[in-house]
């Protein structure tokens, strides 16, 4: 998650916080007899904003973070009242920036006055109630997914529960049940969501962007046409990937549950994939796992359960990877203010997140951690947020950020990369031994089950939002127009005909609560990228998918550094300062992968592979 996100007023999954109280004083504006304004205006008014938002964030972060880890009514209203003011405030300042559009300012200044404007992710338009509704809504919507629970057969299951049985049943009557139970939850968000469709078109296009969809395109220093094409350009390069993978998955499915629950032809049937969304399969491993190579000497669930690892020791041992590299420890703070493990007595957002609530040291993480691989993985990724919070803290205000989106969910998945290998796993005394190379095509499809299952999924969100901010889809077509893309780009297809009051996408935690979803997509790609970088930077010779970057304070220096240029250059500039070079690729997925395509390939032979 990220700063931008902040200054949206969803306010949840924050980086930093997003509200204000009502009374707030504007920065210095000339009155409207005096002359066209000078770039020593536009320096002024950047400087005047940057502080008052500055002043700002803390409050905002603290009302969403007790919302957040204590949902009640009183929570929700402070948010939302909270949430308005500050959209409000946001607004104006970002509609103010564009007074200065044609003024000849200084590059740093420029690049301020811009990100004023793409800071608002859920824009409001500017005039009385405008943001107020929309604060309304998203909090009813954030808070409506987080309380969701369904009945079956007598038991209510929340999500938690229902994502248990989806990754450990093999009952397909019961998977579908789980699948279709957790979508009647989204149901009532509909009406919700397509009336903050409206509401933030209006404000994207109070601020000269056609649609939402295109301000949020425009985050990445170029063109929303040219960013939509050059992830494009990314997907095709991982897509023939993907299509082997799907390929093989889809055949070991059907000699377990025969052809009348997954046909060999043709689509998956998304709720036997082992996920709510179908966007990691790594929970069907031993169903698709290869009978011709050995078993896997290790399970790291197992490993952390006999190791006695307790949530508070794996966080520990996360914040010790970064610590190898140089970095400096969590402070005390952290510690005592964290929500590490879901409370028994109150409603809270499980979903991960990485929080700063200061701008300066203040950094937290919300999780409810279970002691299990999945989120020894993600305390790797959640602090890889908060490693880059403090990279960039002295940073003006408005730079206190990812050079993009991408960029910061990349930080946590690169170090990820990692924490999950066997070597690592040695280093740090979780396994005796480190197998040999015979094991490295299980270990690989296990990670492609997450890593390459997930990139497709990563662009239906979006590709979805976006047709749906430029009006052409419906809300009569909003579930039709889902599915088509799920399987255009995923090849899955629901267990069963959907409602015709369904809202599928709802059931994502990122559409009620409107966080961009490219950005998956992009960390991706860049963790990769960072990793063959950084594996090439210690001249490592061996496969890259065994390299361990733990302990490597020559690496962790040259990442620190283009951390700490936050988001005061354009992106290429930070990709460059760590990689050499200023292109997104997605060779080094390939790379890492080689192996296991060309396994595949030979596995697929003969098979009729696409849908």
């Amino acid at each position: 998650m990220i700063k931008r996100l902040l200054l949206s007023c969803a306010c949840i999954a924050l980086i930093t916080g997003c509200a204000t109280t009502a009374t707030v004083t504007p920065p210095p504006e000339r009155p409207v007899s005096e002359t066209a304004p000078t770039a020593a205006d536009a320096k002024a008014y950047v400087e005047a904003a940057e502080a008052k938002l500055g002043d700002l964030s803390e409050y905002a972060a603290r009302v969403a973070w007790v919302r957040n880890t204590y949902i009640t009514h009183d929570t929700m209203w402070l948010e939302s009242k909270a949430t308005a003011a500050f959209t409000e405030e946001s607004v104006r300042l970002a509609t103010g920036a564009a007074r200065f559009n044609d003024v000849n300012t200084d590059p740093e200044t420029r690049r301020k006055l811009n990100l004023l404007k793409l800071s608002l992710v859920v824009p409001a338009a500017d005039r009385a109630g405008a943001a107020a509704e929309i604060a309304d809504i998203s909090t009813r919507l954030d808070s409506t997914y987080a309380t969701g629970r369904f009945t079956h057969k007598g038991k209510t299951y929340t999500l938690d529960e229902a994502s248990q049985i989806l990754a450990t049943s093999r009952d397909p009557a019961l998977l579908r049940a789980m699948f279709e139970g957790w979508r009647t939850v989204s149901v009532p968000m509909k009406a919700d969501y397509a009336r903050l469709v409206g509401l933030t078109n209006e404000g994207a296009q109070g601020l000269g962007f056609a649609d939402t969809g295109a301000l949020w395109r425009s985050g990445y220093d170029m063109s929303p046409d040219a960013f939509a094409s050059e992830t494009d350009r990314l997907w095709a390069q991982v897509n023939p990937f993907y299509k082997n993978l799907h390929c093989y998955v889809r055949r070991q499915l059907n000699a377990h549950y025969g052809d009348a629950v997954q046909p060999k032809h043709g689509p998956i049937r998304a709720d036997l994939l082992g996920n709510m969304w179908a966007q990691d399969w790594a929970n069907i491993y031993d169903i698709v796992a290869p009978k011709s190579l050995p078993k896997s000497a290790y399970s790291l669930d197992r490993l952390l359960t006999q190791k006695k690892y307790t949530p508070e020791k794996m966080m520990r041992t996360g914040e010790a990877f970064y610590t190898s590299l140089g970095l400096a420890p969590l402070p005390e703070s952290f510690w005592q203010r964290s929500m590490i493990t879901r409370p028994r007595d109150r409603e809270v957002v499980c979903h991960a997140s990485a929080w700063d609530l200061d701008n300066r040291d203040d950094v937290r993480v919300k999780m409810c951690t279970q002691v299990n691989a999945e989120d020894f993985y993600t305390i790797h990724h959640e602090l890889g947020h908060n490693y880059y919070q403090r990279a960039y803290k002295d940073q003006p205000f408005l730079f206190k950020n990812g050079a993009n989106d991408g960029f910061h969910e990349a930080i946590g998945d690169f170090i990820g990369l990692s924490s999950v290998t066997p070597v690592y796993l040695n280093q740090i005394g979780l396994l005796d031994k480190v197998p040999d190379a015979s094991e490295d095509i299980p270990y690989l499809l296990k990670m492609a089950l997450g890593k390459i299952a997930f990139l497709p999924f990563s662009v239906v969100v979006d590709r979805w939002r976006w047709e749906v901010y430029s009006g052409q889809i419906t809300p009569n077509r909003y579930n039709e127009r889902w599915w088509q893309l799920v399987n255009d780009y995923q090849g899955l297809t629901p267990p069963g005909v959907r409602p015709r009051d369904a809202f599928d996408p709802g059931a994502k935690y990122h559409v009620p609560a409107n966080v961009p979803y490219t950005r998956y997509f992009l960390a991706h790609i860049y963790q990769f990228q960072f990793h063959k970088a950084a594996c090439d930077q210690m001249g490592w010779q061996g496969p890259l998918h065994r390299c361990s970057i733990y302990g490597r304070r020559d690496v962790g220096q040259k990442f620190n550094a283009m951390m700490e240029m936050g988001a005061s250059q354009p992106w290429p500039d930070a990709l460059e300062a760590f990689t050499g070079t200023r292109e997104t690729d997605a060779a080094a997925i390939a790379a890492y992968f080689a192996p296991l395509n060309d396994w595949l390939t030979q596995e697929n032979k003969g098979q009729n592979c696409g849908w």
